[in-house]
């Protein structure tokens, strides 16, 4: 069980109780004993959750109940659990205030805020969403919808949208999709359907070689693609989603019997609002050390940052060692400085028992794993995913292991 207290200031303010927040607080403690209960995890949220796996939640391979703990659950011994929102920093103070007006002070910071969805920022979005055809993958609330909506799909039109916002996992508004595509051809009703990817990006994938595997499989699901359309509206009465065209700024308007949408998303609002934030709105860290750009004693990791890469919990797992060994060498006065290369994974199902393992760093270069091209669809790659990665998550990220 976590540590509870009424102390004011901590060696380490963690903001964030997430697979960042927590894996480097549990990091922290493993490398170094003596901050045992001088780090706190400031999170109001009671409920910690795999998301990665919503994917096949959605697809109703599993059920959404095996990715949810206890918030208290992961909190690792040694660290305090502050059980609020930090709503405002005090970077010049040291400090950080909570929704209860709570002041913190800290000697370093380390910010861990994840990613704000902007369900209100899609016209008739959270009016609709979870019911009559309209699903999303994007949230605990709403994953049964999607599995409801693609079994209960008898033909017809069905779109699977991505904004023009980094999200994060980049690869989960098409991964829903093939899965769908699955299904209807299962169920029999793939000849009377009509599938659109209809994304706000330029391309299906940023690295060509990944890009490439999967145009391939589109073309053989015969998907239908639509690239710098952003979805602006849902007319759930009519079923019609309104999209923008982003280089003529025309609206389009598409029916759908089912439509699977990503809403889009931003850095926290109290991020945006502090003087945190890059001009972008996200928290502005070096992109190497994870260092904050102004602030020598903040760090910064996972979505809520302006890093260059793709928004996976592959890339925290290799940005937490980065940031506690550079604010464990900050506070022994080391020079020992670690850097972070950008790489991050996407597991890229494309099929029920079927997966693309997309790997690569910030120039867009693959860097794979395993010894073999992963470009192509494996069935070792799927089980990879559903089986193992859940384990080493729970077991090994979340407990500093790896």
């Amino acid at each position: 069980m976590p540590e509870t207290g009424q102390k004011t200031r901590y060696k380490v303010v963690i903001v964030g109780g997430g697979s960042a927040g927590i894996a480097v607080a549990a990091q922290l403690l493993r490398k170094s004993r003596e901050l045992a209960g001088q780090i706190a995890v400031v999170d109001g949220a009671s409920k910690h959750y795999y998301q990665p796996l919503w994917t096949l939640v959605g697809a109703g391979v599993v059920s959404r109940e095996v990715t949810e703990r206890e918030e208290a659950e992961v909190i690792p011994r040694g660290a305090v659990w502050i059980r609020e929102a930090v709503t405002v920093f005090l970077p010049k103070e040291n400090a950080v205030m909570t929704a209860s007006g709570n002041k913190l002070h800290y000697d370093y910071l380390v910010v861990a805020a994840g990613i704000q969805i902007d369900w209100h920022k899609v016209k008739g979005l959270q009016e609709s969403i979870g019911k009559d055809g309209v699903c999303s993958n994007y949230a605990y609330d709403y994953v049964q919808s999607t599995w409801d909506s693609i079994r209960q799909f008898q033909g017809g039109t069905a779109i699977f949208t991505q904004p023009h916002t980094p999200v994060k996992c980049g690869g989960a508004p098409q991964k829903i999709m093939y899965l769908a595509d699955d299904s209807f051809r299962r169920s029999g009703v793939r000849a009377q359907s009509l599938i659109r990817f209809v994304s706000g990006t330029p391309g299906i994938f940023s690295v060509k070689k990944y890009a490439d595997a999967l145009q391939k499989v589109i073309d053989r699901k015969q998907i239908h693609t639509c690239f710098q359309h952003n979805l602006v509206e849902i007319r759930a009465e009519q079923k019609q989603a309104v999209f923008e065209n982003l280089l003529t700024h025309e609206r389009v308007v598409m029916p759908y019997d089912m439509i699977h949408v990503v809403p889009p998303m931003s850095a926290p609002d109290f991020i945006k609002n502090s003087p945190l934030a890059a001009a972008d709105g996200w928290l502005d860290v070096d992109k190497h050390t994870l260092r904050h750009a102004r602030f020598a004693n903040i760090f910064g990791l996972g979505d809520c940052t302006n890093l260059p890469t793709s928004k996976t919990g592959a890339a925290i797992r290799k940005q937490a060692p980065v940031v506690v060994q550079n604010l464990l060498a900050q506070i022994s006065g080391s020079p020992d400085y670690r850097q972070y290369n950008g790489y991050t994974s996407c597991p890229l199902v494309t099929g029920y028992g079927k997966l693309i393992l997309a790997e690569f760093d910030y120039e867009l270069i693959p860097r794979e794993t395993f010894p073999f091209d992963q470009s192509r669809e494996r069935r070792s790659m799927y089980w990879l995913k559903k089986e193992l990665l859940p384990v080493m998550y729970w077991h090994g990220m979340l407990k500093g292991r790896i």
